[in-house]
């Protein structure tokens, strides 16, 4: 009855560790191949200076222009009721 239990362990632990390497591999490559992950050479270690490769000066932001009254009040924090998880249901919209 030992025997038998030691096997089952056995072939339970080779069926979870190829079953993890199986699916460990298959991420890698799904990662490799998707158009959301490429590669950032100027901020890899072996560029020539690397992260030193800024935007060009007419795309930077100005760090001393001031903010428009639009622009401040497009940036104000949203102010107003908490959202509720025990909200009326139907009840206020007409």
């Amino acid at each position: 009855m030992q025997t038998l239990a030691a096997g089952a362990a056995a072939l339970g632990l080779a069926g979870s560790l190829a079953a993890a390497f199986f699916v460990r591999r298959r991420a890698s490559e799904a990662a490799a191949s998707s158009p959301a992950e490429h590669a950032v050479p100027d901020l890899a270690a072996d560029a020539p200076r690397p992260g030193t490769n800024r935007a060009p000066e007419a795309f930077r932001p100005d760090p001393t222009a001031v903010p428009t009254a639009e622009e401040r009040e497009s940036l104000r924090p949203a102010t107003g009721p908490a959202p509720s998880l025990a909200a009326d249901r139907g009840t206020t919209i007409q």
